[in-house]
């Protein structure tokens, strides 16, 4: 049984199952914790002319526990992806 997570679309998971290569897009920055007031989506053009959005994520803390987080988000990120 395939684990289906938020936004997840059968149309997008069969386009998943037939690409030969992927590009994960993401973005990374410091910033002093009491001036980050909200993140949202970024943009990115296709080639196909359409746009797709990726989510922004807020991840506080020591370095260290930083680091954890961000290993758990990605375990978590290929989870609602079984299928590459």
């Amino acid at each position: 049984m395939r684990r289906r997570g938020k936004g997840f679309s059968p149309r997008f998971g069969a386009t998943i199952e037939a690409m030969a290569n992927l590009t994960l897009v993401y973005g990374m920055r410091l910033l002093p914790a009491d001036e980050v007031a909200a993140a949202g989506t970024a943009p990115v053009r296709l080639h196909n002319g359409n746009e797709a959005h990726v989510p922004m994520h807020i991840l506080e803390g020591s370095r260290e526990e930083i680091e954890a987080q961000l290993r758990l988000s990605i375990d978590a990120f290929f989870d609602f992806y079984p299928e590459i």
